[in-house]
Formats: structure tokens, C-alpha cells, sequence
């Protein structure tokens, strides 16, 4: 299943007892609209933090041949997207025998949304409004350093289960930058500076603060060679904070076409991308 969610409207991914979140909230409403006693268990292509949206996340599940036929596969998604209408949107429902959403998944792309002007109610649900022109140039070359295969633990935030020394290696396909205009004047500056990333997976936090790294390039507070530096040394410490998670969305997930090939619609992902 692809789906595209609203971050804001969620404590995060992964349930969580007495909270709403996207697994929680969607499980219920498949065991609803298929009269099933419990929920299934559901796996994600990558667990998204809370106030992290998604315009294509996919996920699997289980389920018993008799419980879902071919032919209302369809009637399910209509009757997901009316239920959780304003907080998922199932955009796409397929079935496929022995396929995990997670291990199965070739590499994830994000996209994070700044802006240079100043703080704009509904514009910072949907980006980090720095409030200040930002070195593009200085940015672009710090950002060259990212990809290839890096251990990336000055950059995450350490599961509890990891040893403080345990590297957190992570293989970037690609990074990079570009400006788009705001076509729909949705900030004060005119114009939204697009940070994308594709690897085969992330840590935690890895996104939001490469992003904060990387702004603070932009705005002279960190050397450009130091996002290297750091990749070096494995070295977190006087980093800024992560991002706000707003600015982040879950853009695309890569496949085989065995597994139906990749989800979303960024053009620039291509259908058939190198690993």
C-alpha cells in the first residue's frame, strides 16, 4: 500500500499506546473495513518521526486469501481514504505474495522544504522558515560531501540499543539542492530551497540534521568542510539541533519491478534508478 499522510496529525509512525499515529490509525480502520477481529501487523519502508509527512510511504500486511478478493481491493481504498480522510490518503493498494515494504525496498528519498523569509503560520507546517538569505553556493559544496558510504553517527540520533562507538553506515545515492519558485505564494521570500536525498536507508534523525547542518553553512555559522569533518570523526558534538520536522516528507521508495517498482512521482527519482 502507498500512502501519503500528514505528519502534524500524528505522534509519529509506529504505534504508541494512547496515541494516534499512522500505523495505530490505519490499522484500525483496515480491521473495520474488512470486519476483521484485530488489526494486521504492519511493516513501513522507514519509521517517520512525529510532525514528518509522506506522499509515498509503503507498507505491507498480511492477510488471509479469503479476506480481501481481487475485486474489492478497490472498495477498500475508497473506504480507508473516507474514514481517515484529512490524515491518510491511500493512493495505491496491490497485492503481491511474499513482499516486506521494508526489506524489500531498493532505497527511500526524502525532501526538505526551507525557506529564507520570515515565519508564515501554515508556510512553516510545510518548511523551516529561516528568516535570513542563505549562502546557496557554501551549501552545495558542503553537501557534496554526503554521498557515497559514510558512517553517518555525528549525524543520528543513537538507538538505545547501539554502542556509543558502533558506526551507522549509510550508502547516499545522491543529495543536492535547487530552488523552486513558491508558484502559490505560500511564504513571504518567493521561493523555496529544496534539499533531496536518496539512500538505501537513514538513522534516525539523519535527515533533519544533515538539514540543520547544512543551514547553518549557509548562514556562515559552520564551515563547509566540516559537514566532511564530521562524517570523519564520527564527532556530534556543538552540531545544532535537528530541524524542525515539518520541512521533511517521505518522497519515494525504491522497488523492483517484481515489487511493483518505485512509489511516488518524482520525475527526477527516474524509473529504473542506479543503486
Amino acid at each position: 500500500m502507498d500512502l501519503a499522510y500528514d505528519g502534524a496529525a500524528f505522534a509519529g509512525f509506529a504505534p504508541q499506546p494512547g496515541r494516534s499515529t499512522v500505523v495505530g490509525d490505519l490499522g484500525e480502520a483496515i480491521a473495520k473495513s474488512l470486519r476483521l477481529e484485530a488489526a494486521p501487523f504492519i511493516v513501513g519502508a522507514g519509521r517517520t518521526d512525529a510532525g514528518v509527512h509522506a506522499l509515498a510511504q509503503v507498507i505491507s500486511f498480511d492477510l488471509a486469501r479469503s479476506s480481501l478478493a481481487e475485486a474489492d481491493v478497490e472498495r477498500l481504498v475508497r473506504s480507508l481514504n473516507h474514514q481517515l480522510a484529512g490524515r491518510i490518503a491511500v493512493a495505491r493498494l496491490r497485492q503481491i505474495d511474499d513482499f516486506h515494504a521494508r526489506y524489500d525496498a531498493i532505497w527511500r528519498r526524502y525532501r526538505y522544504l526551507v525557506t529564507s523569509g520570515a515565519p508564515l503560520g501554515f508556510t512553516d507546517a510545510i518548511a523551516w522558515a529561516v528568516g535570513e538569505p542563505l549562502d546557496a553556493l557554501a551549501m552545495a559544496e558542503a553537501t557534496a560531501h554526503l554521498e557515497g558510504v559514510h558512517d553517518f553517527r555525528a549525524f543520528c540520533k543513537r538507538a538505545p540499543d547501539k554502542a556509543p562507538g558502533e558506526p551507522l553506515v549509510r550508502h547516499v545515492f545522491e543529495a543536492g539542492w535547487h530552488r523552486e519558485p513558491d508558484r502559490l505564494g505560500l511564504g513571504a521570500s518567493g521561493e523555496f530551497l529544496v534539499f533531496h536525498i536518496r539512500a538505501n536507508a537513514f538513522c534516525h534523525n539523519q535527515v533533519r540534521r544533515l538539514v540543520s547542518a547544512l543551514v547553518a553553512v549557509g548562514r556562515g555559522a559552520l564551515h563547509a568542510e566540516e559537514v566532511g569533518a564530521r562524517l570523519i570523526s564520527g564527532d556530534p558534538r556543538r552540531l545544532p539541533p535537528p530541524a524542525p520536522a515539518a520541512g521533511l516528507v517521505l518522497s519515494a521508495v525504491g522497488y523492483d519491478e517484481r515489487h511493483g517498482g518505485p512509489s511516488g512521482r518524482d520525475e527526477s527519482v527516474g524509473s529504473h534508478p542506479s543503486r
